[in-house]
Parts: C-alpha cells; structure tokens; sequence
C-alpha cells in the first residue's frame, strides 16, 4: 500500500467545508453552510486544518465523500462527475484520439461534436471545476487571520495538535494552486466564466469575468505562488514548486488562445527553469520505461517518489487501492478500454473490471506507423491490434472492435527500478507486461486479480510535457525566443525513449510545427490535452483537419468555430440574478 501523508488520507472523512455548497447546488455559488464547525476541532487545529486541505485534495481524485458510489455534486452519475474524467470527456472525446462507443446521454454528444446548451455532462463539468473552487476558497477564508482568531484556533504552541504560521501559509499556497489548476479548465473548456475568489462574501454572486481577464488574475496569483513556494524536498501526494511552474507552462504555451496576446518568452522561461533541474543525467529527467509511468507503482516517478531521477511527474492525482475509490481517475481509463473477450482477461492488466467502451479512433493510430498490427513505437507495446482481431477503422461507432485499443494505463507494476518486464504470452499471443508474482496462482501481474479500483496514479503533467512545450515556444517564435537546437534535442529525448534508440530521431529540417502537434499526439494521449492542443493549431473546427465521427459523420464533418468554446450551461444562466453571457454561437 502507498504510504499517504496524513494530509491527504484524512481529507475525505474528516474535511466537510463546502460540502454542502456542492450537492444539489450546481451553480456552485459560494455559501457558507459548514456541516462540521472549525469550533469543534480547535483542540486539534493540526488535523482540522490538514483535513480540511485534503479536501481540496482529494475533490481531484474521488467523486464524493463516502466511496465510488457518492459525489459531491447532484446531476450526473458518481463515475462522470469525478474531476479528472469530467476534463476527459471535455478535452478527450471531441476529438481524433478516443470513442467512447456507447450511445450514452449526452455523450454521444461529446464524442461526435453535436453537443448543445442543455448537455448534462457539460453541466456537470462546469459544477465540478467550480465545486473544487469552492471547497478551495473556503479552506483560505477559513485561515485567514480573522477567521482562525473567530473560531479560536490557536496558532504556535508545542505537541502534536499545534500548528505555526509557517505551516497555515503553506498550506494556503497549496490550496490557491489547487484552485488554479481547475481554473486552467475553466479558461480553456468555457471561456468567459465566474470570478469565484476567497476574497468574496459567502453567499455573494461570483461575477462573470472575460476569458482574458480570468487568464491575468489567475497567471498573476500563480506567479505569485510560485514565488513564495519554498524549495526542498517534495512531500508525495502534494503539488510541489515545480509542478505549479509547469501549470504556468500550460497557460502561457496557450496565452493566445486564451487572451490574444501570445506569451512565448514567458512558456520559454518557465520551461527552461524546470529542465534546468532535470536534464542532469543520461535519461534528461525522464522515467526510463514509458510504460511504468501509467503503471500501479507509479507513484515512484511522483514528486516524493523513490526514483529522484526519473521523476517525470512533476504533478499526479495520487491512488490508492480501498483508499481512494473512484469510477473516475485512472479505473475508468482502464476499465473503460478493457473486455474480457477480446483482451483475454482483464485480470492480466491488474484489474476486474472491463467496460469495454473505449478504443482509439483511426487517426491516433495512424500516427504510429502500423504495419500488419505493429508499430515499431514502444508507446503502443500493449496496444490491441489487427494481431488481436480489432481493425484500425472505426467503421461502425458501437462495434468496440472497430478502432484499436490504446492500453496505456495499468494495474501493473513494475521493478522498483522503474523498468516494465515484457513479453508475448505464448498462450494468447497478446503482449503482456508487469512484475510476476510466484506466490499468485492466477499469474497476476498487478495489485490484485479481484481489484476493483486501480492503485495507479493520474499525471497531471509531466517533463515530456514540458520538452515538447519548450520545443514548440521555440518554433512558434522563429527562434526570437528559446533556442531551436535545444527545441531539436527536447522532441529527439522522447523519440528516444519511444523507440529505444536515436534511428527514428528527427534531422534539424523535420523540427515543424506540424511534427510537434503528432508528437504530442503519440506522447500525451488520453492526458487530457487533446482538444486544447488542437484548437491551439487551430484544427479542431473548421476544415483543415478531419477524423471519424467528427460532426456525427462516418469520414469526419466541418465545424464551426464557435465550437472552440463549450457553452455555458444554461442552467448556470438562468441561476443568475444578474446578466450572465452566453459564448457566442449558443
């Protein structure tokens, strides 16, 4: 079992701050209804206060308080409602790299690009992100200095139960971090949104703000986060210093889209200052198996994780197998791209759990060079192809064969080096990989046979991120800002790790920005960045780039613009007292 910092693990039993705000409520305006009191812990302030920043912890990994089965929010199922797979179904299934095959309310929708005002997912989405913000501006109205003094808590003292200054103001930056991160999806998934701050009144009508504007107010609090984060060692389970300057990479690198005004100095930078730390040894940073980066023993490659060399995930939604179940995080990832039938048995990726609902559409696959069912890019060792009976079309939507299956995430695990064993299970013909177990009479390779819920963490982002996001600062420029022989080098380090050797690295003349939206594509699928990286090369709508399905139409459909953006809900429109404007086109 992981070892959790207590922070974390008791932020779902014992942390209740706007719980009540977040059910039944999805306008998530912010109140100030506490089911339990801060009076009731001021004997303890240590546990109450870490508690109740493990809340806005734990709102990134579980739906809901009391296991997979609840949700802190009414209005759409425990499963979709969960943070991490509500982005998903935003940033992952408009687009060429997954179908979801099931013909499910309102995600249908999604998956073809026909969505409307009244879509469910999208109003759970925008509940969600601002049900995080709310739990996160509560927890800083609750340290504030007149608030800790109101409900008497004391701070300084000696014993187990006291707590510094020095920790509450760490805490704080931790939590407006936090609070940053969902507003990254906020800025990207709906544009003009609430301005929902600490600074605010309980109670008080958050007013709507440009896209532009929520872009500056909330780069200036990170940098300002970023500032007085302290260095050192990183404690696992919590957002490190350098996982809050990669957060600033995402929102510079998509400055433009966002406000119109490109930051490419500003990625550049923030970039380089990352690399700077991790380009010291042989891997530049990097985890030396792709593969065990999505695998149960992930956590190793995690800030505070045990290979202080290879920790590429700069920040990760931590999981714990009967800690911290989800149908969301990474079970759905797996589950939703398991079937007992066609993939031999789910228990041999580690969990008993197989939805068969998810493959991979024609184009992603594309992307790796198939040929006769292989590709020579170690990205899709354990990918379902031709070999195994599924074709690389998807010519009919609800046939899970049709499109082959992108096997990413795991419940394996892997060496404590942090390489992935591998090898074609002579019985079946279907790659396997994982640490064998002796004493496992089912040959199991992951946590448990009967597990339910996955123990692998979700990245949030990771150094390969960063590379090629520096690379495309670079190019994007023409070389005014960065250094495109760095650039070269960033993308060649993780061709490298792909294909196990410097054969399949690009010349100086293949460096194009074309070439760095299909590495990206091949390194990052299902992370979460598709849609975001699509519009920002400005081929999610219009013409210029079509794949299966896009528009509800067999070989792909035009899309107009206005679809760069996703309404906002109508029921957040019609929950305002004051003028609450629609994104253009809806």
């Amino acid at each position: 079992m992981k070892l959790f910092n207590k922070i974390f693990m008791v932020g779902a039993t014992v942390a209740t701050l706007s719980l009540s705000s977040c059910v039944g409520d999805l306008d998530q305006l912010p109140q100030d209804n506490r089911i339990t009191t801060p009076a009731q812990f001021k004997e303890n302030p240590r546990e109450y206060l870490g508690g109740a920043l493990g809340k806005c912890y734990s709102g990134l990994a579980v739906s809901g308080q009391t296991g997979a089965g609840s949700s802190d929010i009414s209005g759409l199922d425990n499963g979709r409602s969960c943070w991490s797979r509500a982005i998903f179904m935003m940033n992952e299934f408009p687009t060429d790299e997954v179908a979801w095959i099931w013909k499910d309310s309102g995600i249908f929708d999604l998956v073809t690009a026909t969505w409307s005002t009244n879509n469910e997912n999208v109003f759970g989405t925008y509940s969600r992100l601002y049900c995080h913000i709310a739990v996160c501006n509560d927890f800083l109205r609750l340290t504030s200095p007149s608030s800790l003094a109101e409900n008497g808590i004391t701070i300084g003292g000696s014993g187990e139960t006291a707590i510094s200054q020095e920790e509450i103001d760490q805490f704080r930056l931790e939590a407006r971090a936090l609070r940053d991160l969902s507003y990254f999806y906020v800025i990207d998934i709906f544009g003009n949104a609430a301005y929902a701050w600490d600074t605010q009144l309980t109670g008080e009508e958050p007013p709507q703000m440009t896209r532009a504007e929520l872009f500056n107010v909330v780069t200036a609090d990170l940098e300002d986060v970023l500032s007085k984060f302290p260095s050192g060692n990183p404690i696992y389970g919590r957002v490190a210093r350098e996982g809050i300057e990669a957060l600033l990479c995402k929102y510079y690198l998509n400055a433009e889209v966002f406000t119109g005004k490109a930051e490419w100095k500003k990625c550049w930078d923030h970039c380089q200052n990352i690399i700077a730390v991790h380009d010291v040894n042989a891997n530049h940073g990097l985890a030396k198996d792709y593969l065990s980066l999505f695998c149960a023993n992930n956590d190793m490659f995690a800030p505070g994780g045990a290979l202080p060399g290879q920790n590429e995930i700069l920040w990760n939604i931590p999981y714990a197998y009967e800690l911290t179940e989800s149908y969301g995080g990474t079970t759905f990832l797996i589950a939703a791209s398991m079937d007992n039938e066609a993939t031999a048995t789910a228990a041999w990726f580690g969990i008993n759990a197989a939805w068969k609902c998810m493959h991979a559409r024609q184009q992603l696959s594309e992307k790796f060079n198939f040929s006769g069912g292989v590709s020579p890019d170690g990205r899709t060792y354990l990918w379902m192809t031709d070999l195994d009976g599924f074709t690389i079309s998807n010519n009919d939507f609800t046939e899970f064969k049709h499109g082959y299956v992108p096997v990413k995430f795991t419940n394996l695990k892997c060496e404590s080096d942090g390489t992935m064993p591998k090898w074609r299970d002579p019985a079946t013909g279907l790659n396997r990989a994982g640490v064998y177990n002796p004493d496992d009479s089912k040959n199991n390779y992951g946590i448990s046979s009967s597990a339910s819920f996955a123990d692998t963490d979700l990245p949030v982002i990771r150094l390969a991120e960063i590379y090629l996001t520096a690379a495309e600062a670079a190019l994007r420029s023409n070389g005014a800002v960065g250094d495109t022989d760095k650039a070269l080098a960033y993308v060649n380090y993780i061709r490298e790790r792909a294909f196990g050797d410097t054969r399949h690295n690009l010349g100086a003349a293949e460096l194009t920005l074309a070439q760095i939206l299909n590495e990206r594509a091949r390194e990052l699928y299902w992370e979460n960045n598709r849609r975001t990286d699509l519009i920002r090369f400005g081929q999610f709508t219009g013409h210029a780039y079509n794949w299966n399905w896009k528009g509800n139409v067999a070989l792909g459909a035009e899309l107009d613009s206005h679809m760069n953006l996703f309404p906002i809900p109508s029921q957040v429109i019609n929950s305002y007292a004051g003028p609450y404007i629609q994104n253009p086109g809806y």
